[in-house]
């Protein structure tokens, strides 16, 4: 009997590693002779070095670095040596959850230090390097991340701009003669699952601004100064890619990353499932488990869980989802579907905060309860 289980982040609760461990559990608990294989997912966000290295030989390469406000700080990535692969997470040195709530302002917040990291990995020797690029606190266009490999950005006076998120309007020019050089060979792509354009009321600025402390006045602002660097970016590379889906991601960090390093953009659960070889595991057992925090509207439009489901079914392999919580919604959507079926940890009498601590044992215990409970023998061939 094999069991695989792959889990997104239940966000606030537990990591997908940690998710992983308690299914693991509440599996052994109900029969220890359960064969078991683990592949936490991610979509690019916070988790994706963790999800790409679950079981590897991969190790973690501290390096300087800067946090969003410029501070010193440690950042890393992981570190493939006989494939030459580095891993990075815009999150480790960029990221929202870095600051605290009265620090989170575009105006000064930049991607700078994931650059700085991503210059490491490449002195490091790396002849492809993954990012994900969930999670940024940067409405920046991606010049940070520009300014660590070693881009300057002048103003109309040939002033040398810095940290400029809210000044993308003054950049007069752009000048790549210092950047870092990139070997022919190097392979870089980009996981995530924002699939977003640059500009416009479903781009970089008016998505993802508010969410990174911009203003509603703010917000044509920065929109007339991320289409001034677009313009300049154009002139500068030659080519355009405003309208290329996912150039928004990470607050235009997507745009950066396609313009200026030729990157290959690609949904962050496909890459992870790709790389950790969800397919190949998925036909090799005999039920999966999977699940995140919320099973919901969002879920069903292609988030891990429900992409795991999809590979099961074409393989007609049956799948459990276990959720913090579900929508009515996504109940009654996921009734269609054959083979799958939904899990809540949470009842109507269920304390949320409460949960959300007890997180890690709840999960067990659920598990472990539908492994009692439900005909498992309809669900695994005789052997």
């Amino acid at each position: 009997m094999k069991i695989m289980l792959a889990p997104d982040s239940f966000k606030g609760s537990m990591t997908s590693i940690q998710a992983a461990e308690a299914m693991k559990k509440g599996i052994h608990r109900y029969d220890s002779n359960i064969e078991v294989s683990s592949f936490p997912l991610a979509d690019g966000g916070e988790g994706t070095i963790d999800a790409l290295t679950y079981g590897t030989t991969m190790k973690l390469v501290e390096v300087p670095s800067l946090d969003p406000l410029g501070r010193e700080m440690t950042g890393y990535f992981a570190y493939d040596d006989q494939k030459k692969i580095a891993v990075i997470e815009t999150a480790v040195a960029s990221g929202l959850t870095l600051l605290a709530p009265h620090e989170r302002n575009p105006l000064f917040t930049s991607t700078e230090g994931t650059g700085l990291i991503f210059s490491h990995a490449v002195a490091h020797g790396a002849k492809e390097i993954i990012i994900g690029i969930g999670g940024s606190a940067s409405v920046d266009g991606g010049v940070g991340f520009l300014q660590g490999l070693g881009v300057r950005f002048q103003d109309a006076s040939g002033q040398r701009l810095h940290r400029i998120g809210g000044q993308l309007d003054q950049i007069h020019t752009i000048d790549t003669s210092e950047m870092i050089d990139l070997p022919e060979d190097l392979r870089i792509k980009v996981a995530t699952d924002v699939t977003n354009r640059l500009l416009g009321k479903e781009g970089a600025v008016y998505i993802f601004g508010p969410q990174k402390g911009m203003s509603d006045e703010d917000l044509p602002v920065y929109e007339n100064g991320m289409a001034h660097f677009a313009e300049l970016t154009k002139e500068v590379t030659g080519v355009d890619h405003r309208e290329s889906p996912g150039s928004g991601a990470a607050g235009g960090l997507g745009f950066a990353l396609l313009s200026y390093l030729d990157a290959e953009l690609r949904r962050g659960f496909e890459m992870v499932a790709e790389s950790v070889g969800i397919m190949e595991a998925i036909h090799e057992a005999d039920l999966i488990m999977s699940g995140e925090g919320k099973l919901d509207e969002q879920t069903l439009f292609g988030k891990g869980p429900i992409g795991v489901a999809t590979i099961a079914a074409d393989a007609g392999k049956p799948v459990i989802l276990f959720g913090g919580m579900r929508t009515r919604t996504f109940d009654e959507k996921i009734r269609d579907w054959d083979h799958v079926v939904s899990c809540a940890l949470i009842s109507d009498w269920t304390d949320v905060n409460q949960m959300m601590k007890e997180g890690p044992a709840r999960l067990e215990d659920e598990v472990y309860r539908v492994m009692k409970t439900i005909d498992i023998g309809r669900a695994w061939p005789q052997r």
